[in-house]
């Protein structure tokens, strides 16, 4: 046995750090891990209590342990050491050392730092929208929503020759970071029309609003965020039908149906992976905490910011 230290929430707004015991597994790998990401639009909703009866089982990440609504150890974007030093990524709770299943442990390319590898998750996550989404060279595109998950879409839609990418957000401090990943940046209010894919990442009723009142004829709506237990009320009454327009779900617990069959989860994580070797995905990264210092710090850190780095002592 050898003890181990996980994050758990344990009640609303309260979370903290366990010791337990590990036994290997046949077939597990032991990891040491170095560093781990927040997901900030996810486990904010985990720690305020908000996940709904009904989609207990889909929520549950891959090696989460406890269960919904509490105590739960949850998280997944780890990155860490094997005991021969590959440097591997794993879909894992916050945990100073964990062992987790072979297939599950995929290797960091060398071109990507540690710290930039946590946006793995968040980066398989904007690569399954994009195949849901299917941009088009030269579209007029919209991404609403500056968080992690809209701004690495955004990125990658920036890619495809001819796109006209504009991210939205109701924070103005945004616009230098759309501008550094190849696109142009509006509010809300300024916020261009005739857009003919709209990915919506704000997780708000009104930034879904805004994307029905931005869409071109037979556009795409593309909705990338999860209300938890909120219902938004949408005006599906006035232009929704006369343009034709389609609002299409996205979730990264299924790979896109435009490449099942041919990518498996370890494929897309490990292109997300691949992904992150440009540097510029840096200005992604927040502040960076202590893991001993989580129970303190994760509501300042849920409240604001990218992707915030939890680092771990060596």
């Amino acid at each position: 046995m050898t003890e181990a230290h996980a994050f758990w929430t344990v009640a609303v707004g309260r979370g903290e750090i366990h010791a337990e015991n590990l036994c290997p597994q046949p077939g597990s790998v032991r990891v040491r891990a170095l560093a781990s990401g927040i997901s900030r639009g996810t486990e904010s909703l985990i720690f305020a209590g908000r996940v709904p009866s009904s989609q207990y089982e889909v929520m549950r990440a891959p090696l989460m342990a406890g269960a919904f609504p509490f105590p739960v150890k949850y998280g997944y974007s780890a990155v860490g050491l094997t005991v021969d030093l590959a440097r591997v990524f794993v879909l894992h709770p916050h945990q100073n050392l964990f062992d987790a299943p072979g297939p599950m442990c995929i290797a960091v390319p060398a071109a990507v730092t540690t710290e930039r590898a946590v946006l793995a998750a968040n980066m398989e996550t904007a690569l399954n929208i994009l195949w849901d989404s299917r941009p088009l060279a030269g579209e007029r595109i919209l991404v609403i929503g500056a968080g992690v998950v809209g701004l690495l879409t955004a990125a990658l839609c920036a890619r495809i020759p001819a796109t006209k990418v504009t991210v939205v957000d109701i924070d103005p401090r945004r616009e230098r970071l759309a501008q550094q990943l190849g696109c142009k940046f509006a509010l809300p209010d300024a916020a261009p029309g005739e857009q003919e894919l709209i990915v919506h990442a704000s997780a708000s009723e009104a930034g879904l609003r805004l994307a029905l009142a931005r869409a071109a004829f037979e556009a795409r709506i593309v909705e990338a965020s999860w209300f938890g237990d909120r219902a938004p009320a949408l005006p599906l009454g006035e232009a929704f039908h006369a343009r034709r327009l389609r609002i299409v779900a996205t979730q990264v617990g299924a790979v896109s149906p435009a490449m099942r069959g041919r990518r498996s989860y370890a494929d897309r994580l490990g292109t997300a992976l691949e992904l992150l070797a440009d540097p510029v995905f840096d200005l992604l990264l927040d502040q960076r905490v202590a893991f001993k210092n989580m129970p303190a710090e994760m509501p300042r850190l849920l409240a604001s910011g990218l992707c915030h780095v939890i680092t771990y002592e060596s």
